[in-house]
């Protein structure tokens, strides 16, 4: 009888750590996680800061292309977007690398920021996405000026 309680709590065990390894995965192809970064761009033309960080996970880090400070809250993301979008950056990807797994994307090129005033800054990106609630949500972005001259 005891052996049987020890095998039948083995197979509860090991199916119990199964159910925890498993897990559904969303659907996406590089087109799919491609567009994510035209959504992002499309929020930044509204020059609404809100629209902008409703893309990013609440526990995202935001590394922005134009000042020091980590952004790890949506308070922090807004604070950025809203001194950043009013200079009217627009994104344009100059090369791109895209993986995707399960539940998880990255992005990872360059781009060139173009803004109201003419100027243009040559940057280098990382995003990477998790599909959280239903969407695909930025849960790390990444952005630097280039370190030499373009």
């Amino acid at each position: 009888m005891k052996k049987h309680v020890i095998a039948l709590f083995t197979l509860v065990a090991a199916t119990s750590a199964f159910a925890q390894t498993t897990q559904t995965c969303a659907s996406a192809d590089e087109k799919q996680i491609a567009g994510l970064f035209d959504r992002w761009n499309a929020s930044l033309k509204t020059l609404d800061a809100n629209r902008v960080v409703a893309n990013y996970a609440t526990d995202a880090v935001l590394l922005a292309t134009v000042q020091n400070q980590p952004r790890l809250t949506q308070e922090d993301r807004l604070n950025y977007f809203t001194k950043f979008l009013k200079s009217a950056p627009e994104g344009t990807i100059n090369s791109r690398t895209i993986k995707v797994g399960c539940n998880t994307a990255s992005d990872v090129g360059t781009y060139t920021f173009k803004m109201k005033d003419g100027s243009e800054v040559a940057a280098r990106f990382s995003y990477i996405y998790s599909y959280q609630n239903g969407g695909w949500l930025i849960s790390h972005h990444h952005s630097s000026a280039m370190p030499e001259k373009v």
